[in-house]
């Protein structure tokens, strides 16, 4: 896989370089204009555009945000992203209010050498997620078109949206068939992590895993159940747990069709999992629910589990400060109501706290660490992309190379 440095040892002065990055940053609207809440993500793709630009390149920036219907969204436009963008870039960011289209063109046409565009949300079009590989094709040559042309030399794309390489469509995937490509920085750390802990990770090696659904982690589980020797589980996800051993859930967050596949791997690896003994439970869904503390066997039926009790943080606690190496995905909790931050913030602690190579697993595990305070230079890598991160592990276990990944290879 040839990487950035690669394309910048060629020499970029005056050349486009089309890099596909991940600015799906969480924004508020609620008071009028939208204000992005978590900058994260941002932070994270100006290492490469910086690279890019100090050389000389004109950079043309696509990304998503949200989940438009393939059709132009105000509620989803970039255009607040690229003024934050310019603000960590020091320098303007010309925004086009289309993908391929008049708007683009221009402001694309417009770029000096060292100069930065970003385009307008690819998802607004709906053949970037087709399935069928001719319509990506034919917005991927439409990428290619406009920034071709531009220099002697031709345009390069640089894949930096870690948070988007398990998705096949075309800013990611089609479009590195039809340029000369390169990972940037970003892709470059994040796979470098990522395989350390599927390789030879330093031992004892812990994964922490919560959030909703059993059935969106089975496949990470299933992976890493033998290569870790600890799997602490907490979340709502630990309730189907809970229910496979027998235990009453209440109102709690229940997967029923899990139920015998999670009593499968307690029985299967009874010495690697560690679940809840007692959980912080509500009388209804609400920051001003009654609560109270109960052992798991004790969860009353009108009540829900909502975040991890104070004997669980402690054990957790215990064994996360005894690790060398540490993967997180996945709240403990309701952490964005204060009644039920204490289990997710009690990890994030533990594992800032420890001298274990930590990595965060992006999503909402990297926005409960900068919501609720923890000091970020306490975890070594905190990834950008959780579904992503999650898929490259599973991955892993079978051999399987996600596309924004293997296309880079080829």
């Amino acid at each position: 896989m040839q990487t950035l440095d690669d394309l910048l040892a060629t020499g970029v002065r005056g050349r486009t370089v089309l890099v596909r990055a991940d600015l799906n940053v969480p924004l508020d609207s609620g008071s009028g204009d939208p204000v992005i809440t978590d900058d994260g993500r941002i932070r994270a793709s100006v290492p490469t555009l910086t690279a890019l630009t100090e050389a000389g390149a004109r950079v043309v920036v696509t990304a998503h945000l949200g989940r438009p219907k393939g059709a132009p969204d105000p509620a989803f436009s970039l255009r607040p992203v690229a003024a934050r963008l310019g603000e960590l870039l020091g320098g303007p960011v010309s925004f086009a209010t289309d993908l391929v289209g008049e708007s683009a063109r221009s402001t694309v046409a417009g770029l000096a050498d060292g100069g930065v565009a970003l385009l307008e949300n690819v998802r607004f079009d709906p053949r970037e997620t087709s399935k069928d590989d001719s319509e990506r094709g034919s917005l991927a040559d439409d990428l290619v078109a406009l920034v071709s042309g531009t220099s002697d030399a031709g345009a390069a794309f640089v894949s930096d949206g870690f948070g988007v390489v398990h998705r096949k469509q075309a800013s990611v995937y089609d479009v590195a068939l039809r340029l000369p490509h390169y990972a940037g920085y970003l892709v470059t750390a994040e796979t470098a992590v990522l395989r350390k802990l599927t390789e030879e990770p330093d031992r004892p090696y812990v994964v922490v895993l919560g959030g909703a659904k059993v059935s969106d982690k089975l496949g990470v589980i299933t992976a890493l159940l033998d290569k870790a020797d600890t799997l602490l589980i907490g979340g709502g996800m630990a309730y189907t747990f809970l229910a496979a051993q027998g235990h009453g859930v209440g109102e709690s967050l229940l997967q029923a069709d899990q139920v015998d596949t999670c009593r499968d791997l307690l029985a299967s690896h009874a010495d690697r999992i560690v679940l809840p003994t007692d959980v912080v439970i509500a009388d209804k869904f609400s920051a001003d629910a009654a609560t109270r503390v109960v052992p798991v066997a004790d969860i009353p039926d009108g009540w829900q589990g909502l975040d991890i009790g104070p004997a669980t943080r402690s054990r957790f606690a215990e064994v996360l400060g005894a690790a060398r190496t540490v993967f997180w995905n996945g709240p403990m909790g309701v952490f964005e109501m204060a009644p039920f931050a204490a289990g997710t913030r009690a990890v994030a602690q533990a594992i800032a706290d420890s001298s274990a190579f930590s990595v965060v697993g992006g999503g909402d595990s990297a926005a409960a660490v900068r919501q609720l305070g923890i000091d970020e230079s306490g975890f070594t890598h905190i990834s950008t992309g959780g579904g992503a991160s999650l898929e490259f592990l599973e991955g892993a276990g079978t051999g399987t190379v996600l596309p924004g990944i293997a296309v880079l290879e080829s």
